[in-house]
């Protein structure tokens, strides 16, 4: 299996900072304003799911890898649930490699593959170096051309 660029481990944490940020605020304005537990309530509320967010980053990362095989794109990721998915060429309509405000800090960009045949069918491969996005998406297409049916309308 290829393993994701280590960078996307600093997405992933720079993600949960800001989550763990709105709910340590949240649940700082619930004490302050209904409870009035303790001022360090919301503060260390976000301090916890920031710490447990650090280490389930870890370990998405330590699952997640993809591999091209003979007839599909292997796909292995999951902390609490593993999942592993195949895409078979054939069934890929079109594929994207996309590169947010964040993925362009970080030197990285991701690769969308849309399937056929079912709603919402699409699985993303993250933190990838943008040349390595773009040859996996030239890859997949190639790939997906030459799995066509010779007598597909």
């Amino acid at each position: 299996m290829n393993a994701l660029q280590s960078r996307v481990r600093v997405r992933w944490v720079l993600v949960a900072l800001v989550v763990a940020a709105i709910l340590g605020a949240i649940v700082y304005a619930i004490d302050r304003f209904v409870l009035g537990f303790s001022p360090l309530l919301g503060p260390g509320f976000a301090a916890v799911l920031f710490v447990l967010a650090i280490v389930y980053v870890q370990l998405l990362y330590r699952s997640w890898g993809y591999r091209l095989d003979d007839d599909a794109l292997e796909l292995q990721r999951g902390v609490i649930t593993n999942v592993e998915t195949a895409v078979p060429y054939v069934r890929v309509q079109h594929v994207d490699t996309q590169r947010g405000p964040l993925d362009r800090l970080l030197g990285l960009g991701q690769v969308v593959v849309y399937t056929a045949g079912s709603r919402g069918a699409d699985v993303t491969i993250p933190g990838l170096k943008p040349d390595q996005a773009r040859e996996l998406r030239n890859r997949l297409r190639d790939l997906a051309i030459e799995s066509e049916p010779e007598d597909a309308v």
